[in-house]
């Protein structure tokens, strides 16, 4: 599948998808900066979260507190979400930079809002994967979709996948998540990865990770991951915001997108001497060799013959049981490798 002009699947270079979020705080200069810095790490995809607070939550939602804030889910929200108009600017501003802007709407008119903004591809947060109703909403506008699974099992993701695949067949892609901030590697379970793999054959997975380091998104490729999101801050030093203890500075970010794709390309290939191996061969190798002066007639035995490098020889390791008991041809020096006239 394809998000703008970016191949994704099995046989392409992991994709990492750099999530702002919230952590530009509602300031659109900030918001801007964290691009200009996502960008130069080496970003393609920015991922932004579209929230029309007062339209994605109720009342109640006055009263709850997230793990990692003190303030009400609400006020954060509030606190640290762009305006509609300012967040239209972002997007202007990524198209410009010759990059792709993608979103997670939190509600219906954050869906049309993105419409209109003609978005490439949806994200669908965890939060949202088994609200069935806005999944179906979204999966009608047959774009491709990144599923975040966090706090799902399998019997709700599948509900959502199925509701997907009625509108947009092959545009799924299906992250494994752990919904807390930061996440602690012991609760990441990265053999998810392998397991939705296997449960849902044909879409592609990945790893939303919320870790404070890149080694679990290193490790969820081998696994199968094909596409790896990452929340992102320019500077955990200077910066302050409930996601930045869960998001990758410039210098992470910059190591993850060049790390996945090393790992990728590292994967695949038989157990066997590839070419160039074979210069350093010549000289890691052993060849058969005379211990010491061999008179002719003389049987080889292990008081007479060794294995040395370079393996350059007619005789190597393998061969070495086979002469042992056969007699030399003629004189042979000593320290020298075995030839076939010797044998």
């Amino acid at each position: 599948m394809k998000i703008g002009n970016i191949n994704i699947g099995q046989k392409y270079e992991p994709l990492v998808v750099v999530d702002i979020g919230i952590n530009h705080g509602g300031n659109l200069d900030l918001a801007i900066e964290l691009v200009d810095s996502a960008i130069k790490a080496g970003a393609e995809i920015i991922k932004h979260q579209t929230h029309i607070p007062d339209l994605e939550m109720s009342n109640e939602a006055k009263k709850i507190k997230p793990g990692n804030s003190n303030l009400s889910i609400y006020k954060v929200i509030k606190k640290n979400s762009l305006l509609l108009k300012d967040e239209k600017k972002l997007c202007e501003y990524i198209r410009k930079k010759k990059k792709i802007y993608i979103s997670t709407p939190f509600c219906f008119e954050a869906v049309d809002f993105l419409e209109e903004l003609n978005v490439p591809a949806y994200k669908i947060g965890s939060g949202e994967c088994n609200n069935y109703p806005l999944v179906e909403y979204i999966a009608k506008k047959k774009k491709p979709i990144i599923l975040s699974t966090g706090m799902n099992d399998l019997i709700s993701i599948k509900k959502s996948i199925k509701i997907i695949k009625k509108y947009n067949k092959n545009k799924i892609i299906i992250l494994h998540c752990t919904n807390l901030y930061p996440t602690p590697v012991h609760l990441v379970r990265l053999e998810c990865v392998k397991l939705l793999q296997e449960q849902f054959k044909n879409e592609i997975v990945g790893l939303s990770d919320h870790t404070e380091t890149n080694h679990t998104s290193f490790g969820s490729i081998p696994l199968g991951a094909r596409v790896i999101e990452k929340h992102f801050i320019d500077s955990k030093k200077t910066r302050k915001g409930p996601d930045v203890s869960a998001s990758a500075d410039f210098e992470q970010l910059k190591d993850l997108i060049i790390g996945v794709k090393n790992i990728f390309r590292s994967l695949k290939g038989e157990k066997k001497i590839v070419n160039q191996e074979k210069i350093t061969a010549k000289f890691a190798f052993a060849s058969v060799v005379s211990s010491k002066f061999i008179k002719k007639g003389e049987l080889f035995s292990k008081n007479n013959i060794t294995l040395k490098r370079p393996g350059t020889g007619i005789f190597g390791p393998s061969d070495f049981y086979k002469i042992l008991g056969k007699k030399a041809k003629k004189n042979i020096k000593s320290n020298i490798q075995l030839k076939k006239i010797d044998v």
